[in-house]
């Protein structure tokens, strides 16, 4: 080997492990939220862009989207809903409740009884055009979006925060949305 390929696979290497290094340092961190959330205004659907496998999520192929209700209880109404291989729309109905007043930032959703999931919002639009949701331990991530479709410039910068926040960008998975994906308002 010539001494500038030992060389630049040498600073190839050093720079690799750095990464690994500042990606293992912020996952070891505590996740944080945005400041504030204005649950009128996050209120509303929002479409799946892309997010993390999982399991309860193994059936849907497309068309993803979330829809949440504010209830005279303070909980908020959950209607998680897709379109299966098959072209059949399926749904989830659950309630989430806030559980830091503070920020309104951090909830447990809860579909099936006794059973609850964090929902943490971890980045969020000025105008609530996008939000990025996640969890402490950082095994689950969604993007969503006001739109079925998101542009390239935003996705990249949402992933580039993820990565700073300890998330793995390389393991999401884009959401197939269809040009028929928008919900009928009642």
């Amino acid at each position: 080997m010539n001494r500038r390929y030992k060389y630049a696979l040498a600073v190839a290497g050093a720079v690799a492990g750095a990464t690994a290094l500042a990606y293992a340092t912020r996952t070891s961190e505590p996740l944080t939220t945005v400041q504030q959330v204005d649950l009128h205004r996050y209120a509303g659907t929002w479409y799946e862009i892309a997010r993390y496998p999982n399991r309860f999520q193994k059936k849907c192929d497309s068309d993803t989207t979330a829809t949440y209700l504010l209830r005279d209880d303070g909980t908020v109404g959950v209607l998680n809903s897709c379109r299966k291989s098959d072209g059949t729309m399926t749904s989830s109905k659950g309630t989430a409740k806030v559980v830091d007043q503070a920020t309104n930032a951090k909830l447990k959703v809860t579909f099936f009884w006794p059973f609850s999931g964090d929902y943490w919002i971890i980045d969020l639009a000025p105008d609530y055009s996008y939000a990025v949701v996640g969890e402490p331990s950082r095994k689950y991530l969604w993007i969503l979006s006001r739109t079925p479709q998101m542009d390239d410039t935003t996705y990249r910068e949402i992933t580039e925060r993820i990565r700073f926040l300890g998330y793995d960008p390389t393991r999401l998975l884009k959401t197939k949305q269809s040009a028929g994906s928008q919900p009928k308002t009642g």
